[in-house]
């Protein structure tokens, strides 16, 4: 028995004893892996040495192995807190030096960026003022505080029910102010290039069985759109426009609305709409009037509410005209050794030739793990059983000390003869 080999077993419990108080020390840190400290033995190297009477010279830490196993996903409720079920990383950016993360705790700064705690950009795809997310390459997420874009309207839909047992107005000229000269009127908002609001009025005068001519009043304007007629078991069957002749489609009329109809305000300059209204569907059955459905494809500008996190790492944004949008992407990067990462600390991990090339693609993707939104990943530190394991180092420390105290009796001992 010799100095060295309780030396190195001191050393090695020491260092047994660090990895396992980081460990415990990184219970509660988000996205933390634990790590176990792997130990090889030491003999020394002479050739003369017979393999029979070899004795070692101790023990030494052969590597700290790093566990990925996946920690327990908590929901926060926070938009900007993601966690990731599976294999992955967040590729994370520090002035175009790429880091990778397992810590989904996210927040915007000043200009909008995503980034974690430390200022690191969150990198992915990013999106287009249409939505179209381009993933030809990978930059630092930024959600837009820009207004959404209008979308003049193109197409108004129609399904009703035009009272086949109506009688016919008693006021034979049409005028929209006057309720005697139609049998049923409706309404829809229609949105020009700016997203400023059109009214479109409905309106529909029944002379004769199984027919309606149809007006709309817009823009101040009244048109004459034309006639639908109905079979004897109330389908619609054909569509002609004001001079008689047949609609391109079935149900469908064509309606020019100009882009202002009060001579008060001033025009916004939008383009003219030019509508398309479908009837298809409407009916002419016995009972009352009325809109079974009535639809347009337009909508105002608006401005971002919220967004959400999908499990594809789409970010999606909510906008205050009630549409959505593809804000961006997050992406994720995948290594065939995650454990020749090297650990920079602070949740961060820098790829080396050991781990591989980072392999990024989006959450779902091949071997990739999926995103959950407003939830976070826990530490996958199990405490008991690294308290059972403290136990463990502190009593092979223990005894390691007590080697070196019995070699130093046999010394003291040899010093007293």
């Amino acid at each position: 028995m010799g100095y060295q080999q309780g030396l190195s077993g001191l050393a090695a419990a020491s260092n047994d004893l660090d990895v396992i108080g980081n460990n415990i020390a990184n219970a509660n840190t988000t996205g933390f892996k634990q790590s176990t400290a792997q130990f090889a033995d030491v003999y020394a190297n002479t050739v003369a040495t017979a393999v029979g009477n070899q004795i070692g010279l101790g023990a030494a830490l052969s590597t700290v192995q790093q566990d990925f196993s996946q920690g327990t996903i908590t929901t926060t409720g926070q938009a900007l807190n993601v966690a990731i079920n599976g294999n992955g990383f967040y590729q994370m950016s520090n002035n175009g030096t790429i880091t990778y993360s397992r810590n989904g705790v996210f927040q915007l700064d000043k200009n909008g960026y995503i980034t974690d705690a430390a200022g690191n950009d969150l990198m992915g795809y990013a999106a287009d003022s249409n939505g179209v997310i381009n993933s030809a390459q990978t930059v630092a997420l930024k959600v837009p505080t820009t207004n959404i874009a209008p979308l003049p309207t193109s197409n108004i839909t129609a399904q009703l029910n035009l009272n086949a047992q109506a009688t016919a107005p008693t006021t034979k000229t049409f005028d929209p102010t006057d309720s005697t000269s139609y049998n049923y009127s409706t309404s829809i908002t229609a949105y020009d290039s700016l997203g400023g609001t059109q009214q479109v009025n409905l309106y529909f005068v029944q002379n004769a069985t199984g027919s309606a001519q149809v007006y709309a009043v817009a823009a101040g304007q009244t048109t004459d759109l034309g006639t639908m007629s109905f079979d004897s078991s109330g389908a619609l069957t054909a569509t002609t426009d004001s001079t008689g002749t047949a609609t391109a489609a079935l149900g469908e009329f064509k309606l020019n609305v100009a882009s202002t109809a009060d001579p008060t305000k001033l025009d916004d300059g939008a383009s003219p709409l030019s509508l398309t209204l479908n009837f298809t569907g409407t009916t002419q059955y016995g009972g009352a009037s009325g809109v079974n459905n009535l639809a347009q494809d337009g909508y105002a500008s608006g401005t971002l509410s919220n967004f959400t996190i999908g499990s594809d790492g789409t970010i999606t944004g909510n906008y205050s005209n009630g549409q959505t949008m593809a804000l961006g992407q997050i992406v994720l990067a995948n290594f065939n050794n995650p454990n020749g990462l090297l650990n920079l600390g602070g949740n961060q991990f820098q790829q080396t030739a050991a781990s591989g090339v980072a392999q990024v693609s989006t959450p779902g993707s091949t071997n990739h793990g999926t995103l959950t939104g407003g939830a976070l990943e826990a530490s996958n530190v199990d405490l008991t059983n690294q308290l059972v394991d403290l136990i463990t180092a502190q009593r092979n420390y223990q005894a390691n000390a007590q080697t070196i105290k019995t070699q130093q009796t046999v010394d003291q001992t040899l010093l007293q003869m």
